[in-house]
């Protein structure tokens, strides 16, 4: 018998050793960063193109393009959410890159990450159903915004405010006080660094020089489908007429009352059957939706302000 040998070739061939050469490892990818472009301008040949080249040479891929051209007056409205590489510094190389295609257009324009929040101010009056709303969305996540303090001329919703963590103002306005009432206001804005300011059923008529000061940054919810029923009680003057739809409208401010560009108006069917009182209790779902709706069209960067009325691209 003969001894087996003290070693012996395996019938499986070595695995190679890695090669030293190919590729070396570049880390992980840099994720694309979602952005939305809005601009506006006059109409004229080659805008969808000049855009288009310029998110091509930026690596952009389009997820959502709207565009209007309104042939009556001759205006063109552009919104686009598209994803770009380029890392942290993207934003602002774009935008420093898009300034010289919206030049030659004389485009009115606007790039952010999708997600920017806004700093929103809500001012109420005694109801709290449009202010209970907004808080309740924006808890849970459903509105791009930050509610960075509430503003009342009552303390009926201090303590409301308060359990939400926002800070509460209290500014009493009389006819003599109202001045100094909103200069206070105006110290608040600035203070919180307020981009939007919410009228949220605030049953106080702004100065024309406040609305001046901020134009397209005041939404207010008027309890009617303008441009019926304007004034007091717009509920019973709407179930002395047999009404049919009960609505609300949600508008920018200016300086002539409840005469600002539209942003969102919603109705609801009602019958002979209803009350003033079940129209009111209607009418303020309708209220609570349309304001909602426009302020998130708003922060979305969805609304073009025209001369008296909105394009909305949604």
């Amino acid at each position: 018998m003969t001894d087996s040998p003290a070693s012996a070739a395996s019938p499986v061939p070595a695995s190679p050793a890695p090669s030293a050469t190919g590729p070396l490892p570049t880390g992980p990818a840099t994720a694309p960063v979602e952005h939305v472009l809005t601009l506006d301008c006059p109409e004229a040949p080659g805008i969808v193109h000049a855009v288009s080249r310029f998110l091509v040479d930026h690596g952009s891929d389009i997820i959502d393009n709207q565009q209007f051209g309104d042939r009556r007056d001759g205006h063109f409205f552009m919104r686009v959410h598209f994803a770009a590489t380029g890392g942290e510094n993207t934003t602002q190389a774009m935008r420093d890159d898009f300034a010289a295609v919206a030049a030659p257009f004389a485009m009115r324009w606007h790039l952010e990450p999708v997600g920017t929040r806004r700093r929103v101010l809500i001012m109420v009056s005694r109801y709290d159903h449009c202010l209970n709303d907004l808080l309740f969305r924006t808890r849970s996540g459903d509105l791009p915004i930050d509610v960075v303090a509430v503003v009342s001329n009552h303390r009926d919703h201090e303590a409301l405010v308060n359990w939400h963590d926002i800070p509460f103002f209290h500014l009493p306005v009389t006819a003599a006080t109202k001045p100094q009432a909103e200069a206070q206001l105006l110290g608040l804005i600035d203070s919180f660094d307020v981009d939007l300011v919410v009228l949220a059923r605030y049953m106080q008529v702004l100065s024309d020089d406040l609305c001046t000061r901020l134009p397209g940054r005041l939404i207010n919810i008027h309890h009617s489908f303008l441009p019926s029923f304007k004034g007091a009680k717009p509920y019973h003057q709407a179930h002395d007429r047999g009404v049919k739809l009960v609505g609300a409208t949600a508008h920018y401010v200016t300086a002539d009352l409840d005469e600002g560009p539209i942003i969102a108006q919603e109705v609801i069917s009602a019958d002979h059957s209803h009350t003033p009182e079940d129209l009111a209790a209607i009418g303020r779902d309708a209220e609570s939706a349309a304001l909602a709706r426009a302020v998130r069209w708003h922060c979305e960067g969805r609304v073009f302000v025209q001369g008296r009325r909105t394009v909305v691209l949604r």
